[in-house]
């Protein structure tokens, strides 16, 4: 008889189908996960209630704001901001359990490369990669907005009612300069506002006071107006002048901060009129604006080095994988706290600061999967 060829259709695509063991290491893994957060969150409920009952108390906080806009809102965000430490301690939990009921050895026995079984996990980190970037980018900054209300409300009070030495461009060859500005009267005091042609002063407005009324509109009061001709100078004096500056109140008041309150196209949206407007103060939020991109991404990283460590069998069982995994996730949390605070002060760039942990510890992974087992 004779042997018939296969031909494979190169043309069309076939989409792939999760096998058994895909569905049995997915399960384990996003099983471990959820648990681990919802055990890990309780006790930080837990502890945090005590320590902060006292001034909920002192402050009369009523219930339902301390449960819908405090702890509600602190479920998502501390869950995404160790979720690296829950993504390791699940990873190098259940597979070290594998390991060492040999059935890792099993999988690789019957021919299974390393790089198959990978496969699942790496579903698995791509569906915590879209959770957290789902979540960090749209759905906590406004629930962050929410708690740190409540704890400037009832906790510990954060937010500014002053402005001090405020020098910002409002449209391209305009500046405005304001000494003090008050938050509570919207109104600022010894202020200068300048238009320039290029880089010759066309016009210039000094006054004692400034007040926002509504729309952009600001009343100037006790004003002298220099008008600039060439060698001739125009001086006109007032006691008030309405006039249009393309400027709110509020954005003479966003702090670092106020980062985490802004989803994803509002931080694009301020860091590029900020920039054009010439202000200096965009580096906290161009790193919140890459850590929303680099921590979620950070989930395939933490997969890849705990599947590595966890994979082989070891004596004593998982302790010595958990502990390790543990110290290399508050290593990897440290080094991302640390390599932040040099882009705000301005050592390292915004981009490099908040990826470089990335890198390394990338490096680190890839130098693993070359010792695990095959």
């Amino acid at each position: 008889m004779a042997r018939q060829r296969r031909h494979t259709d190169w043309g069309r695509l076939e989409p792939y189908r999760l096998k058994t063991l895909d569905r049995y290491i997915i399960k384990k893994f996003l099983g471990t996960f959820f648990f681990s957060i919802v055990l890990i969150l309780s006790i930080a409920i837990v502890f945090d209630l005590t320590e902060k009952i006292d001034e909920f108390f002192e402050n009369q906080a009523p219930l339902k704001e301390i449960i819908f806009d405090y702890y509600l809102p602190f479920i998502p965000y501390y869950m995404n901001m160790f979720s690296h430490l829950f993504i390791f301690i699940s990873c190098i939990f259940f597979t070290s359990k594998l390991a060492n009921n040999s059935e890792i050895i099993a999988m690789l026995s019957t021919g299974m490369s390393f790089n198959r079984i990978m496969r699942p996990y790496m579903i698995s980190a791509t569906f915590l990669f879209l959770l957290f970037f789902g979540l960090g980018g749209y759905v906590i900054p406004h629930a962050t907005g929410r708690m740190l209300d409540f704890q400037d409300k009832y906790i510990q009070k954060f937010t500014s009612e002053n402005a001090r030495n405020i020098q910002i461009k409002v449209e391209p060859g305009t500046m405005l300069y304001i000494e003090t500005f008050q938050r509570r009267t919207n109104t600022g005091y010894r202020c200068s506002y300048e238009h320039f042609d290029g880089k010759t002063l066309q016009m210039r407005i000094t006054a004692d006071r400034i007040v926002y009324v509504e729309d952009n509109t600001w009343r100037i009061e006790s004003y002298t107006k220099r008008t600039f001709n060439g060698l001739y100078e125009d001086v006109e004096k007032g006691n008030r002048m309405d006039t249009i500056i393309p400027i709110v109140p509020d954005e003479l008041f966003i702090t670092a901060e106020e980062a985490q309150e802004m989803n994803n196209s509002e931080l694009r949206h301020y860091i590029k009129r900020q920039t054009e407007r010439g202000a200096g103060n965009t580096k906290a939020f161009e790193t919140e604006l890459h850590k929303r991109w680099a921590a979620p991404l950070g989930a395939f990283i933490m997969t890849l080095l705990a599947l590595c460590l966890s994979s082989r069998k070891v004596r004593g069982g998982m302790g010595k994988n958990l502990g390790i995994g543990i110290a290399l996730t508050a290593a990897y949390v440290l080094f991302s706290t640390v390599s932040s605070t040099f882009s705000v002060t301005g050592t390292m760039s915004p981009f490099m600061a908040v990826w470089l942990p990335n890198f390394i510890f990338l490096a680190i992974g890839l130098y693993l999967y070359t010792k695990a087992p095959k």
